[in-house]
């Protein structure tokens, strides 16, 4: 048999891809179980002594004691760099100056300004490191200022009608870069997550980037100092990339230039929200942002053309990876792109070393030297999601196509040299004799050449397909588990926008970089390529819109439990190691594979609820309100669902990236019907993403305001199939075992032009002997209302309007008598919510009272007695 048809030997050794998972399993063991790192230090040697001990008698037993050595090299790896110190003792660098104070900053740019324009908003985020930082009063004494280096991300505003009194003369237009240093007053905020079980680390994510305080500033505010603060690697990085973007914009279409300095670069401050999200529900999200395999593709086409104008193997991999690490340099996204360029150099080396088919092994190595230099990136979902997809197509791609498509595809090689014939399986050897045949009999009729060019062309190009939709199917199932756990989707779209999409970015990153290296030329020159990217983008964007508008785009899933989460990587690593033993040990393992995916999607998972009780949990949704009902027999209410303040032109979607976390957490994938309490943004901002991902069947609403957003929930409720039910005052019915009872508005209220907080739906929720009253932001006016009609009596109560002087007043806290309180409110908020007065009033009448900005989500439960808080865990740091 051929050599090129032999399948990897069974017994094929994989030391580096072993040290590497015994090395995660380690860094995972340290996050679970803390011992101090003398511990694993003397672990590591004892069992690194175990090896050599019986490194000639017993093997097994030297290799399981050399891993274990290495997973206790990995403990200590992970207690010795441990970020979430350092990112602390970077904090008590600007602690001090976090107390609400303003002070006066001088500061160099270390990544360039982004700009966005949403809106009658224009907003730039730039990254700058501190030089000096002084009190706002003491700006001009010397001895008030002190030098403090701190990264810090600045947020510069300006708005229209700011540029109608002239700002546009100041620096409010001016795009801030790398090097260039500045001044400004500010008051410095610290990162905060949301207090919720599956909240998304904002703050580990600005850590990781070295930012430690947020600020923002008005542009006219902020004065551009001379001199340049940086390296000249860095200055002509930021030069370049700044270039490229400049001739991205003249070369193409304000769409397709913002797609395409997406994939290229990296650069996404053209991308809408809706762009994102229809690239996400259809699984190719990898191609809008510069990923590894934008890496990859472009590290192919520059080899394969070193290759083809005959330049050694040696210097074409040299060179292929320089250019990628400078094209890794140039992007400027930090540790995903440098984690393939990494990984790309570990396999160019062992392919230099004669170890094309230890691919595992340089993903492996590659894996061991990352994780060694940061152990925590271990658990950041881009290394997961890289190294994932690395893995299956080294490990099970790669050996599925030496068992099926290789041998045809080498077949189809020298079709005329029938001496190859006899050295070949006895089918590939027919399949050689058949095309033959039927090369000279269509040669009959259309000549050698077309004959020629059709029998090995038309194969050719259905083995390329399969090879195409086998790798994506690999993959898909692959990166099931953690596509479930970070975007709780479930790509079943994935296969046939991936197998679209993925072959015309191999076209596209090419022609994109070939049009904008010709632009430098001459503009003509670069038509050509210019018209194929454009080709290219069509055909993606086309095919994500017919894709994305399917129903099944939408399937969103919670995250998998523990268990099921084992079982889904048992069943990855049995399928790599499967495909190199027999025929049937492979089909199993590929049967382990398509189940646990399916498992993982399919499957459903029981809801965090605890029954027989009327659980009333705030979630922590910052300065806005979004509350989950569960009634004893397990029905779910979700009573608004937050939003930004006022006319907000922020991208952020509170529904999305905070509210249905919370719930996916808990298993929650269904909801039995949402409540608008009134019109406001801060309720109502995330309740159409709501209806999206979880399908209620009602929702309830109140006489409220007209708004264009209101009108747009009630146009999508109905798009959704959902019954829209009025509430005024008066409704009184039974849901899910607890009674529900509506107290205001009135029927006949009248709404005025713009929403208004006594427009609120207030509701008292009994069950047995207990009760919750839930006045949304209703204030006095309806609280005296209240009062005088003896209705509000109740155990929890959740206080109105964030705390704010226009609700809880003396006379109805009296009425309602409380034993506890929860207050909705958002960290350091600027309307000081909660009012001291407020909470003094609640202390005076001893009743308990929780806030969301500093326990995170609270939940109550009440059991027809009593009530009972149910704090969280840890509080939101």
């Amino acid at each position: 048999m051929s050599s090129q048809l032999t399948v990897t030997s069974p017994h094929e050794r994989l030391p580096a891809l072993l040290a590497a998972l015994a090395f995660a399993g380690g860094i995972l063991l340290a996050s679970r179980v803390w011992r101090p790192p003398a511990w694993w230090a003397v672990a590591t040697v004892v069992f690194a002594a175990a090896a050599l001990a019986f490194l000639h008698r017993r093997a097994r037993a030297a290799v399981a004691a050399a891993l274990c050595a290495i997973a206790a090299l990995g403990c200590l790896a992970s207690e010795a760099r441990n970020t979430e110190l350092s990112a602390w003792l970077r904090a008590q660098q600007v602690a001090p100056i976090l107390d609400g104070t303003e002070v006066a900053i001088t500061a160099h740019v270390v990544k360039d300004g982004v700009v966005r324009v949403l809106g009658g908003d224009r907003r730039q985020i730039v990254e700058i490191e501190t030089e000096e930082v002084a009190r706002a009063d003491d700006v001009n004494a010397s001895e008030g200022a002190r030098a403090t280096q701190a990264g810090i991300r600045l947020t510069i505003y300006s708005r229209e009608e700011a540029e109608e009194a002239g700002e546009a003369e100041s620096t409010a237009h001016h795009q801030f870069v790398y090097g260039e240093r500045l001044r400004f007053a500010a008051k410095l905020r610290e990162p905060r997550n949301f207090g919720n079980p599956g909240a998304w680390d904002y703050r580990g994510y600005l850590a990781g980037r070295g930012i430690t305080a947020l600020a923002t500033a008005r542009g006219d505010r902020v004065e551009l100092l001379s001199g340049f603060s940086g390296t000249r690697w860095g200055m002509w990085a930021s030069r370049a990339r700044r270039s490229i973007l400049s001739r991205v914009h003249t070369l193409w279409d304000a769409p397709r230039a913002a797609l395409t300095d997406a994939m290229l670069i990296g650069d996404t401050a053209s991308i809408h929200r809706d762009t994102r999200m229809a690239f996400q529900r259809t699984g190719v999200y990898h191609i809008l942002v510069v990923s590894g395999m934008n890496v990859s593709i472009l590290a192919f086409v520059i080899f394969w053309v070193l290759r083809r104008l005959r330049v050694s193997d040696v210097v074409s991999s040299a060179m292929t990876v320089v250019m990628s690490v400078g094209y890794a340099y140039i992007a400027d996204l930090g540790a995903p792109i440098l984690r393939a360029t990494f990984m790309l150099a570990i396999y160019l080396g062992a392919r230099l070393l004669y170890r094309d088919r230890a691919a595992l092994n340089a993903v492996g190595m590659a894996a061991l030297v990352l994780l060694a230099i940061d152990p925590r990136s271990l658990f950041d979902a881009s290394f997961q999601l890289t190294f994932g997809a690395v893995l299956a197509i080294a490990g099970i791609g790669v050996p599925l196509l030496r068992r099926t498509s290789e041998p045809y595809r080498g077949a189809l090689r020298g079709l005329d040299e029938t001496g190859r014939d006899v050295a070949l399986p006895p089918r590939i050897a027919q399949f050689r004799l058949d095309l033959r045949l039927l090369r000279e009999r269509l040669g009959r009729l259309t000549g050698r050449w077309i004959a020629n060019a059709t029998v090995v062309g038309i194969p050719q190009a259905a083995i390329a397909t399969y090879e195409i939709l086998l790798i994506a199917i690999v993959v898909q199932f692959a990166l099931t588990l953690p596509m479930n756990v970070y975007f709780h989707r479930a790509t079943v779209l994935g296969l046939p926008a991936n197998a679209v999409a993925v072959p015309l970015t191999g076209v596209l990153m090419p022609a994109a970089a070939s049009a904008l290296a010709l632009s430098y030329a001459s503009p003509v020159l670069a038509k050509p390529a210019v018209m194929v990217t454009a080709w290219s983008l069509d055909g993606i964007t086309g095919a994500i819109r017919l894709l994305g508008g399917l129903r099944a785009a939408d399937w969103r899933v919670p995250p998998p439990s523990p268990m099921a989460a084992v079982l889904a990587v048992a069943g990855l690593v049995f399928c790599v190691w499967s495909l190199r033993q027999r025929r049937a040990l492979a089909c199993a393992g590929l049967a382990a594979l398509a189940i646990s995916a399916l498992l993982l999607t399919m499957a459903p998972r029981q809801p965090q609820l605890k029954p027989g009780v009327v659980e009333i949990t705030a979630i922590d949704v910052g300065q806005a309100d979004s509350t989950l009902v569960v009634t004893p027999d397990g029905k779910t209410l979700l009573i608004d669902a937050a939003g930004g303040l006022g006319p907000s032109h922020s991208e952020f979607d509170f529904g999305e990236d905070v509210i249905a976390p919370y719930l996916w957490s808990r298993g929650i994938t269904r909801l039995d019907a949402v409540m608008a309490t009134h019109a406001h943004s801060d309720h109502i901002g995330g309740m159409t993403t709501v209806i999206s991902n979880f399908r209620p069947r009602e929702l309830w609403v109140g006489p409220n305001a007209p708004t264009a957003a209101y009108t747009a929930l009630l146009r999508h409720a109905s798009a959704n199939n959902v019954a829209v039910v009025r509430r005024a005052a008066g409704d009184s019915f039974s849901f899910g075992g607890a009674r529900f009872e509506v107290l205001s508005p009135p029927r006949d209220w009248q709404v005025a032009a713009r929403p208004r907080n006594n427009d609120s739906l207030v509701t008292i929720i009994r069950y047995r002997n207990s009760a919750a009253l839930l006045p949304a932001d209703a204030e006095r006016k309806i609280e005296r209302a209240l009062v005088e009609n003896g209705q509000p009596r109740a155990d929890l109560l959740k206080v109105g309007h964030n705390g704010s002087m226009t609700s809880s007043t003396p006379e109805f806290l009296d009425k309602v008598r409380p034993r506890f309180a929860v207050i909705s409110v958002g960290y350091r908020n600027s309307f000081h919510h909660p009012r001291l007065e407020v909470l003094r009033r609640l202390a005076e009448r001893h009743v308990l009272t929780y806030r969301t900005d500093t326990l995170g989500a609270v939940g109550f439960y009440m059991d027809g007695e009593r009530v009972t808080p149910a704090l969280p865990s840890r509080p939101p740091p």
